[in-house]
């Protein structure tokens, strides 16, 4: 699907537009979003009466994952849990799919915490990302997590794992379950795949031990559509500048009366660029591509071209698309800048004495 059906989509899917054209697709897709539901109820509860297995590993997990495809900043928040659990001196090991990677399907180790042994090509733009940018993390990829987690046991040692984007992967078992919504659209429109963005039924979210909200802008209420769920608000804050190239982090500020361009390839695209505007930055020409694109001759050529019609003086892009930006041209990368994601958590006691609990920490 490209780039701007894909954004139709997700416009009609969240309940975002509501055009006749949108509205019709919609009644056509319901039957099937209807059979996908059914399916995915027999799977779990297929899971909760033991007839499918469910797997231990000797170590607690910690799920982080979502109801509703892509857009509710997972892999920040993976990452925020990860240093908070490190800041204690637990060696924690991520457990993830490597969606995207060439070696997807397989079982592999990415970072032992002391040396990242695979590319982003190879195990995927996320995975990469959190190996890269947090010192002394174990990350492992692999469809099968409880494979996964018996080789990270084999060649880390860890004291926790982290089930990235692990709401759904129920073979695994998990002894603390957090779930992910989006702030303004936490369910989308209601509706599961292809109608809407749920990957399961509306009801699946009782799993959860534990809500983050995600995206939240300042000030809001603080409410939760699980209000029997204990909670806590996040926002995610574009923090600094990387030069793709190497060396120390530019401050927003720099950019004052700068021309620049975007591009990315993310599940919300609209969320980054808004991001960058609330930053005063000046964005005069904008790309959108794919969520875990991958930056072929072509596309980087429409970067470059978008840098040189436009005049631009910078052109700024996420992390995680920067880890696949090697065969940019040095012009080109010489004037790219990777904007830095921080979580922030307005109220985090919820989430801390839910890892406490468990860790006793």
């Amino acid at each position: 699907m490209n780039a701007p059906l894909t954004a139709y989509w997700r416009r009609m899917a969240s309940g975002t537009t509501a055009d006749t054209w949108g509205s019709l697709v919609r009644v056509f897709l319901i039957p099937l979003s209807l059979v996908y539901s059914l399916v995915q109820r027999i799977r779990s509860g297929l899971y909760r009466s033991g007839i499918f297995t469910v797997r231990k590993l000797p170590c607690p997990v910690i799920s982080i994952g979502n109801i509703a495809v892509g857009g509710t900043g997972k892999t920040p928040v993976t990452a925020h849990i990860a240093r908070l659990l490190m800041a204690q001196g637990l060696k924690v090991a991520v457990l993830s799919r490597g969606y995207g990677g060439t070696l997807e399907g397989e079982t592999a180790l990415v970072s032992n915490g002391h040396e990242i042994t695979l590319s982003a090509e190879e195990c995927g733009d996320e995975p990469f990302l959190l190996a890269k940018s947090i010192p002394g993390l174990a990350v492992i990829i692999g469809t099968d997590r409880y494979a996964a987690g018996l080789l990270a046991l084999k060649e880390c040692t860890p004291d926790v794992f982290l089930l990235d984007d692990g709401f759904q992967h129920l073979r695994l078992h998990r002894d603390l379950n957090i779930l992910l919504l989006d702030c303004s659209r936490p369910f989308g429109n209601g509706w599961t795949l292809p109608a809407g963005l749920l990957r399961e039924p509306k009801r699946a979210a009782e799993r959860a031990d534990l809500v983050v909200l995600t995206r939240c802008p300042e000030g809001a209420a603080p409410t939760s559509p699980l209000p029997e769920k204990p909670f806590c608000r996040a926002r995610h804050n574009l923090d600094d500048l990387l030069p793709l190239t190497g060396g120390e982090p530019l401050l927003f500020e720099a950019l004052t009366d700068r021309k620049v361009v975007a591009f990315s390839g993310i599940a919300e695209p609209q969320a980054f660029l808004d991001g960058l505007r609330r930053r005063g930055v000046q964005v005069v020409a904008a790309l959108e591509f794919p969520d875990h694109v991958e930056y072929s001759d072509a596309r980087l050529l429409e970067i470059e071209d978008m840098l040189r019609i436009s005049g631009a003086d910078y052109a700024i892009t996420t992390e995680k698309d920067g880890v696949k930006l090697k065969r940019l041209s040095e012009a080109s990368a010489q004037k790219t800048l990777l904007a830095r994601l921080r979580l922030g958590v307005d109220d985090p006691a919820p989430l801390t004495e839910s890892l406490f609990n468990l860790l006793q920490m």
